[in-house]
């Protein structure tokens, strides 16, 4: 990828002459989609990024969102981020996962942050298909020994199988950091001319070349091979140093702002740094620390290797920050300072860059994309009998149990996960919001991260919209009002209007569905051209939510086998229309095809009115309803010492996937029908029993499968690649 012709006109035209091969490069990287969002920044206005909980929203490497606390609790913020990292886990699913890692949990530190939890959200090609598991593998294997050796927990997250995905798989990693006193907070904007800039951590060499250009466009037939350079190599042993280095400077108040190294390298993240604050550098290429020999300026200003952090320092700060470095056994250079002129980088005695930082990260124009949009398909159902439909469904790898993934994971390090991986949100006990003396009374933060391909694919804007309740649904089902949320929107060649059009659905769908919850979307990520000989992705906007509530105890996800079970929010159970299966697991295994699922008139007083019937001492059990619909749902509620008995009308009812749904487990059901008055409706499917089986009646059929035979088809995965 080179600067294009009117890019590089317009960079000719305000710099008045042609600019060095290291300006070029960097306009290049720096003004790629990558980067400069420019086919999707005209869109992103559509998100609601205010509440009176967001101390800084979209623009800053994460975002900043204070919690709920006790009264005579310090404030307690938290930070939210979320990165992609899709093309490099192509090439090098091991790194490219990994280093996606490294890159949200910096990206943390850099608002002083600690980060506590992070959620992967996986999307690959068909399960069957031995490149997909390849890749499946080594993703997992990154993200697991990348976050183990660092000691964050990988708490929450979300795994699909789809054949769009077979020539670019989708990573997309969340993060959340603790800031325990709000006068740690750091931001990305340079505060004064004459400080120091200092750049901390790893030495650079030559691994990542190019990495923001290489996201920024189609992923070409042979690139595992072609593109292993622009793909970086992380060191987690190194990046735990960092945080705990990143933690006793801000404990000191030696940084006066801070940027993680990431895209586009030391010349992004320092020229980034100034422009926000309105100012400019000088910097002097040949002072960064180097661990490969013959180093030219390009390769110094664009390698994007890893476990690096640039400061702004004051001058008498900067010898205590060398001390802290050495301390952690991490490389320290002084590169430059801050002024009030010119983006400047010298290398050798030459001037290579002479550029205006706001021009620089600001000046790319933006793209006027045509966009075409999707139609919805006529009903046209498979003829399969009930239980053949259960077992294809229940054992279909994208509802099989995700147990081999989260097993790999450290989801307990840090001490703080009161609900683990395996539930529809992890809990996450923050005791420095507690009152005074009583660790107890602190805030529970239930964390949910995914997308559904399947949905996307099928209604972009109603799939979207339903991603955004499910994922509010899940934490609701805990019990927890849903507090922000962070994006990670991914879609393919923009530059084809069918795809645009996809994508265009998605961010309104999502951005319409949050509004209407009253949850800001408070920052996060795009990540366009994910586009292979195979074609383009479904259009997928992974969301990150976050809820909070007092305490962290939750109802389980398992039936206890003594209550009564009812479907809230069901529109199909509650008589208003008929069930529709558009995007649903069944037709995926069966094929046909429908409309999608209508959802709820009501979704914020749906949500409220579930997070109040969590709270109910008779509420034994909730789960919420998505992927495999009633089937999976009640299939994950049922075990050896617990099962149910559930009838339905139709097919349909037990397989539509549409979001905004729970299993409540109730000894008092009249008290759930209060809650949900007026809001949506309540239905009685059934009761839970101490069977450790699943019974359903569905239209005169009965089905049955035990526990046992449930493990069996939901451990597809475990089987298949033990």
């Amino acid at each position: 990828m080179t600067l294009g012709d009117a890019d590089r006109d317009l960079v000719v035209a305000e710099l008045d002459r042609e600019p060095t091969p290291a300006e070029a490069a960097l306009f290049e990287n720096l003004w790629s989609e990558h980067c400069a969002y420019r086919s999707s920044r005209p869109l992103l206005s559509a998100f609601d990024s205010d509440g009176e909980q967001v101390i800084v929203g979209p623009g800053d490497d994460a975002a900043v969102v204070a919690l709920p606390t006790a009264d005579d609790a310090e404030d307690v913020y938290i930070t939210m981020g979320i990165e992609s990292h899709n093309h490099p886990s192509y090439v090098d699913p091991f790194d490219g996962a990994a280093t996606g890692v490294g890159g949200i949990v910096r990206d943390t530190l850099s608002m002083g942050a600690y980060p506590i939890a992070l959620a992967d959200s996986l999307y690959f090609g068909e399960f069957d298909r031995e490149h997909s598991r390849y890749l499946f593998e080594g993703v997992v294997e990154g993200i697991s020994h990348y976050g183990n050796c660092i000691g964050v927990p990988t708490v929450a997250g979300s795994v699909a199988f789809h054949e769009d995905y077979e020539g670019n798989p989708l990573v997309n990693v969340s993060c959340l950091g603790l800031i325990d006193d709000p006068d740690r907070l750091v931001t990305a904007e340079a505060q004064e001319p004459g400080n120091k800039l200092v750049l901390v951590g790893n030495a650079t060499g030559r691994d990542g070349l190019g990495g923001a250009s290489f996201a920024s466009e189609d992923l070409s037939e042979d690139a595992e091979t072609e593109d292993r350079p622009a793909v970086q190599v992380g060191d987690p042993y190194t990046e735990k140093l960092l945080i705990e280095a990143n933690e006793a400077l801000i404990d000191e108040g030696l940084v006066e702002s801070a940027r993680d190294l990431g895209a586009a390298g030391l010349g992004g993240a320092t020229s980034e740094l100034v422009a926000k604050g309105g100012l400019g550098a000088r910097i002097d290429l040949e002072r960064v620390h180097q661990r490969e020999p013959d180093m030219n300026a390009l390769e110094i200003l664009l390698a994007e290797s890893q476990e690096r952090m640039a400061y702004e320092v004051t001058p008498e700060n900067v010898d205590r920050v060398r001390e802290i470095a050495d301390r952690y056994d991490l490389g320290c250079s002084v590169i430059g300072d801050v002024t009030d002129g010119n983006y400047v980088c010298t290398f050798e005695g030459e001037t290579v860059v002479d550029v205006d930082a706001h021009f620089l990260g600001e000046g790319a124009p933006m793209n006027d994309l045509p966009a075409t949009e999707p139609s919805q398909p006529d009903r046209d159902l498979p003829g399969v009998d009930v239980e053949t439909a259960i077992e294809a469904v229940v054992g279909d790898p994208n509802t099989a149990s995700k147990r081999w993934v989260y097993r790999q994971y450290d989801h307990e390090v840090q001490v703080r996960t009161a609900r683990k991986p395996g539930d529809d949100a992890a809990i996450l006990a923050i005791r420095e919001a507690s009152a005074a003396g009583d660790p107890e009374t602190g805030v529970g933060l239930a964390y949910s991260a995914g997308a559904e391909p399947n949905w996307t694919a099928v209604a972009p804007y109603d799939g979207a919209r339903a991603v955004a309740l499910e994922n509010a649904t899940n934490v609701a089902a805990k019990g927890a009002t849903p507090l922000a949320a962070v994006d990670c929107l991914n879609g393919g060649n923009p530059e084809k209007p069918d795809v645009y059009g996809g994508f265009k659905g998605i961010v309104d769908g999502l951005a319409d569905m949050c509004a209407t919850l009253e949850t800001p979307v408070v920052g996060g990520n795009v990540s366009l051209y994910n586009d292979s000989t195979s074609g383009p992705i479904p259009p997928t906007p992974t969301l990150a939510l976050v809820g909070t509530k007092a305490g962290y105890d939750a109802p389980p996800l398992a039936l206890s086998g003594e209550g009564e079970l009812l479907v809230v929010g069901d529109r199909a159970l509650g008589g208003d229309n008929d069930a529709r299966l558009g995007g649903s697991v069944y037709l995926a295994a069966h094929g046909g095809s429908d409309r999608f699922p209508s959802l709820p008139d009501d979704p914020a007083g749906l949500v409220e009115a579930l997070v109040e019937t969590a709270a109910l001492d008779s509420t034994l059990a909730t789960h919420d309803v998505s992927h495999g619909g009633l089937a999976v749902t009640l299939a994950e509620m049922v075990h050896d010492d617990a099962g149910a008995s559930v009838t339905l009308d139709s097919d349909p009812q037990l397989f539509a996937e549409q979001a905004g749904r729970a299993v409540v487990e109730t000894t008092d059901p009249d008290a759930v029908r209060d809650a949900f008055d007026g809001i949506a409706p309540v239905t009685r499917i059934g009761t839970a029993d101490d069977s450790g089986q699943l019974t359903v009646t569905v239209g005169g059929t009965d089905v049955a499968l035990t526990a046992a035979e449930i493990a069996d088809l939901r451990g597809l995965i475990d089987r298949e690649l033990q």
